[in-house]
């Protein structure tokens, strides 16, 4: 039988950037691609700005939420300045998706860069851009579903050329 590897994220911000949301749209497009998907958060201070970081692990079996130091495969920085906390979690061969690889100027709107970081992200990961935005206008009311999808795209294409 062969060994399923399990893959890590983890995504880093403050109060307030999203980083909630950003990690309940991933579990929402990996769950409704058949996958087990665990995931964890962890919030420094329970009011806006501070400290907060969610886990979210998806294979074919997944057994714990948490993503252990050193094996995250993928890091999705929202707040730059967290950079220094990456080191500890990141796998040898893992990824900082950051904030800094989207232009915030070219966004709609300089709140969706959770969204955009997703749309960059999602280049490594197996669901389609289409399954992408169907969780992302089930994560937000229908007002905001074009602006958060063109976010995604601008990601989408700031990972290209990063």
């Amino acid at each position: 039988m062969a060994k399923h590897t399990v893959t890590n994220i983890v995504f880093m911000g403050l109060g307030g950037q999203g980083v909630i949301r950003a990690s309940d749209i991933l579990a929402d497009v990996l769950f409704n691609g058949g996958w087990d998907v665990k995931k964890a958060e962890v919030h420094g201070m329970s009011q806006r700005g501070g400290a907060v970081t969610t886990d979210v692990r998806f294979d074919h079996e997944v057994y714990s939420p948490m993503v252990p130091a050193g094996e995250a495969d993928y890091i999705v920085l929202l707040d730059p300045s967290s950079e220094s906390r990456c080191e500890r979690l990141l796998r040898e061969t893992g990824r900082i998706i950051s904030a800094n690889d989207v232009h915030v100027e070219s966004l709609p709107h300089k709140r969706c860069l959770n969204v955009a970081l997703l749309g960059a992200l999602s280049l490594y990961l197996p669901p389609s851009a289409s399954d992408w935005e169907a969780a992302i206008r089930s994560n937000f009311r229908p007002a905001l579903h074009e602006i958060n999808c063109r976010s995604f795209q601008v990601g989408r294409r700031a990972r290209r050329v990063a």
